[in-house]
């Protein structure tokens, strides 16, 4: 039988002063934090005030439907653009299904192991590897072992190893937020395992894996280092063949092979020169760039909006 003993006024008041210390410590936490998100954001908001400023003007139809030209005034982004959406393609279809096969196996199939942790470690410590390593490993084993030259296959090839982690993490996390009274009620109907795996937890996970999905591909969309590192052309006046064509069996892939050039390495071609119509090219090129990169987390924002109110329902 346990018997409380009231506080005394001493303890009371020492509790007391403990509990406002600790608040005025939570109230300057808060100030501190708000203030230096607020110098971040005015900086970071400046700076992209300043380049749409600069070159919000010089986008239009031709701008986005003309080739580079050694003049200014009629250059465009018309390769770069095409270029990095064939890229970007490659990449997605790449890193998406292996991300997410990966993240599945080892969060859902892999045995508790050193060998599993050793694979778990390397993932996480690649996600911060510097993006020049993943173009010179390109460069060596693709290019140069291999032969494939720098093409948009290659390219494709680079950044998917370069999001692979991230789509991996993030399928991982998405999979590890699912309820586990999902699964046992699963398996309490009469489902194995690829049964829940497949018609539980992957629909409850996907928001989740979409979203990381299109945020490892925003990432890759401005990476220049290791396009740069496997060779592609910072001048470019052709676009690749197409991937449709008109003749069964109506998909063409020599468009694989075809050299190209990406958005990044047209900014850094025309803002390398000295005159200034180029440099507003370049800041044109940067704000195409950052529309591309809002309308792909936007998208990623909405579907799994819709994604979540699906399931809810």
């Amino acid at each position: 039988m346990s018997i409380d003993v009231p506080m005394g006024t001493s303890e009371r008041a020492a509790s007391a002063a403990l509990v406002r210390k600790m608040r005025r410590q939570d109230v300057i936490f808060a100030v501190v934090g708000v203030i230096v998100l607020v110098l971040v954001m005015s900086l970071l908001m400046a700076l992209v005030i300043d380049l749409v400023h600069d070159g919000i003007g010089r986008i239009n139809y031709d701008f986005l439907t003309h080739f580079p030209s050694r003049r200014a005034a009629r250059a465009g982004v018309f390769s770069a653009w095409v270029g990095t959406t064939l890229v970007m393609f490659v990449t997605a279809f790449l890193a998406a299904p292996l991300g997410i096969g990966a993240g599945l196996y080892l969060e859902e199939y892999a045995p508790k192991n050193i060998f599993s942790d050793i694979i778990e470690i390397n993932v996480s410590n690649l996600a911060g590897v510097p993006s020049i390593i993943y173009g010179l490993l390109a460069l060596g084993i693709f290019v140069y072992m291999l032969g494939m030259g720098p093409t948009i296959l290659v390219g494709g090839m680079v950044l998917a190893l370069l999001i692979l982690p991230i789509v991996i993490v993030s399928t991982r996390e998405a999979i590890r937020a699912v309820p586990s009274g999902l699964r046992e009620s699963a398996y309490g109907v009469g489902c194995n395992k690829w049964q829940v795996m497949w018609n539980y937890v992957l629909p409850s996970a996907r928001p989740g894996i979409i979203t990381g999905v299109i945020v490892g591909l925003s990432r890759a969309i401005g990476e220049t280092a290791p396009i740069i590192t496997i060779g592609a052309l910072t001048f470019i006046a052709f676009l690749p063949e197409s991937p449709v064509q008109g003749t069964p069996p109506f998909v063409n892939f020599d468009w694989l092979q075809s050299p190209f050039t990406v958005m990044p390495i047209q900014m850094f071609n025309w803002i390398s020169r000295p005159q200034p119509a180029f440099h507003v090219n370049a800041a044109a090129t940067g704000v195409l760039l950052l529309a591309m990169t809002l309308a792909m987390n936007g998208v990623a924002i909405f579907i799994r909006y819709r994604l979540r109110r699906a399931l809810k329902t």
